[in-house]
C-alpha cells in the first residue's frame, strides 16, 4: 500500500483534490480538524485551537495518527487530507513548545509521496472554522514545509492548475491507471 499526503496552507485546495481523488477511485483519509472543531464548539470553545492550543493538537495529531495506522489491505494507494505532522508545523507557527511524545511519534511516520498544495489568493476562503487571512496562510505554508524538511521528506509541489489537471498530475507521479 502507497501512501500519499496531500499538505499546504488553510485554503489551497487540499480537500477539494481529496475528494476528488477519490471520486477517482482512490481510498480517501478526509481532514479532521473541522469535524474537531465543531465538536469542541458544541461543548463551549468557540476557537479550542487559540484557547487551548496543546489540547486541540495532541486530540487533532491521535486523530491523524490513528488514520494513518489504519491497515487497508484491499487499495495500492491511500491519501490523507494533512497528516500528524501538520500538527507540529501548526505548534511551530504559533511559537509553542511541541509535546516530545508527538515529535518522538512524528519520527515514525512515512509516506510514499507528499504533495504540498501552495496558497492560491484566488480560491483562499475564510469561515468560522478558516479563520487565518491569506498573510498568515501563506506563513503557514512557510511552517508547513520546514517542517516536513526537518523529518526529511521531499514535498511535490501541485501546479496551480484546475482539479482535473491536478489528479492527473498526481495520478501520473504515483503510477496510478
Amino acid at each position: 500500500m502507497k501512501k500519499i499526503l496531500i499538505t499546504g496552507g488553510p485554503s489551497t485546495g487540499k480537500s477539494t483534490l481529496v475528494s476528488e481523488l477519490e471520486y477517482n477511485g482512490l481510498h480517501c483519509f478526509h481532514e479532521i480538524s473541522r469535524e474537531l472543531t465543531q465538536k469542541m464548539r458544541k461543548k463551549g470553545f468557540d476557537q479550542f485551537f487559540l484557547k487551548k492550543p496543546i489540547d486541540f493538537s495532541k486530540e487533532l495529531f491521535k486523530l491523524r495518527l490513528k488514520q494513518y495506522k489504519l491497515k487497508i489491505h484491499s487499495c495500492k494507494f491511500v491519501v490523507y487530507d494533512r497528516g500528524p505532522i501538520d500538527v507540529i508545523a501548526y505548534l511551530n507557527y504559533k511559537g509553542i513548545v511541541i509535546p516530545g511524545e508527538l515529535l518522538s511519534k512524528s519520527k515514525k511516520i512515512v509516506y510514499d509521496y507528499i504533495f504540498i498544495l501552495r496558497p492560491w489568493k484566488e480560491i483562499y476562503v475564510n469561515d468560522s472554522e478558516r479563520y487565518e487571512t491569506f498573510e498568515e496562510c501563506l506563513i503557514i505554508n512557510k511552517f508547513i514545509q520546514t517542517t516536513y524538511e526537518k523529518f526529511n521528506f521531499n514535498l511535490i509541489e501541485i501546479p496551480k492548475l484546475s482539479v482535473p489537471e491536478r489528479v492527473r498530475f498526481i495520478k501520473k507521479i504515483v503510477g496510478y491507471e
